[in-house]
């Protein structure tokens, strides 16, 4: 049995779990309640697809809902937030599938110059949305969500979805991004964005002033933060989901990988790197991360949209992963 990461972080794939190939979806991100019910959100029908911890079906939802499924995040109270970036909304459902409150207007873009998901594009910072990517829920219960592809921001809303203020515009300095992609919020306060595209985690008060900055990342898609202020992060890494004209990835640079990270910033442990990735373990282009009650990983993958259409990862590649802590 191969074992993955280090330290008091160490686990095992559980080869059980359903993988989601091209032809059935691709699993984009994944969320767990307080049961420890799996959330998947995928780009198929249906788009929200629930199973139990040992991965048996439990239901789905959603079905002509979503008009490409992106992020999903599940709060304490067991409320469904579904990032829905090209329809330019947030959505809140019960576990069942009943909506309770939508941010954004359907269809409808912020003006920040951006004319395609190519966040090279952007001109200027607006207001929500324009390609959001992912929501976290601060411990006051205020929404937080990252603006990614088509904005440059990461607004907050109050809980019944007023929005309370905005931060951020494109560039690659404090407090600037490129591609917001991924968001958590710790029992603080703090907000932990995944700046995609600069290769860092951005790390802010609860009113967006900046407090400083982790770069031992390579790409980081999503981040997620356990009750005792543990750090995870799924990395897309250098391989994967390149942008035109970028060219190839350099000789030794890493690909899609998981690190695990202290509140503080150190490293406690890290797995994967694409040499392999679609072996057991290994990571093609890791895109949203979950961790359960038990501590067990949930690691869901773009591998079909970062790169199969081009050849490089065959169709029964897995999207969806579980690594049980040993």
């Amino acid at each position: 049995m191969q074992i993955f990461g280090n330290g008091d972080f160490r686990y095992r794939v559980d080869p059980t779990w359903p993988s989601f190939p091209a032809g059935d979806g691709e699993a984009v991100a994944v969320a767990c309640d307080s049961a420890d019910r799996v959330y998947v959100f995928v780009r198929g029908d249906p788009p929200v697809r629930i199973f139990d911890a040992s991965g048996t079906p439990l239901g789905n939802w959603g079905a002509e809902r979503f008009a490409r499924p992106h992020g999903i995040f599940i709060d304490a109270k067991d409320q469904v937030y579904c990032t829905d970036d090209f329809d330019h909304t947030v959505r809140v459902f019960s576990t069942t599938g009943e909506e309770r409150l939508t941010l954004g207007t359907s269809g409808r873009p912020s003006d920040t110059g951006a004319t395609s998901i190519d966040y090279r594009t952007i001109a200027r910072g607006a207001g929500p949305f324009h390609f959001p990517t992912n929501a976290a829920l601060g411990p006051a219960g205020d929404i937080y969500v990252a603006d990614g592809y088509g904005n440059a921001r990461v607004h907050r809303f109050s809980a019944d979805g007023r929005l309370l203020h905005s931060w951020g515009e494109p560039g690659s300095g404090a407090g600037q991004f490129h591609v917001p992609h991924g968001i958590a919020v710790d029992a603080a306060g703090k907000v932990f964005v995944a700046d995609r595209e600069n290769s860092r985690i951005q790390i802010f008060d609860a009113t967006g002033e900046y407090q400083t900055e982790w770069t031992d990342v390579a790409r980081p898609c999503q981040v997620f933060m356990d009750r005792t202020g543990v750090v995870y992060v799924a990395e897309l890494g250098h391989r994967a989901g390149r942008w035109p004209g970028t060219g190839e990835a350099a000789p030794g640079e890493t690909g899609g990988r998981v690190s695990i990270f202290s509140g503080s910033g150190e490293l406690l442990a890290r797995w994967g790197g694409g040499e392999n990735p679609c072996a057991p373990g290994d990571f093609y282009a890791p895109h949203g991360i979950w961790v359960d009650s038990r501590g067990d990983i949930y690691v869901a993958e773009v591998a079909w949209s970062a790169g199969g259409r081009m050849g490089r990862v065959t169709t029964g590649c897995h999207t969806l992963q579980k690594f049980v802590r040993t």
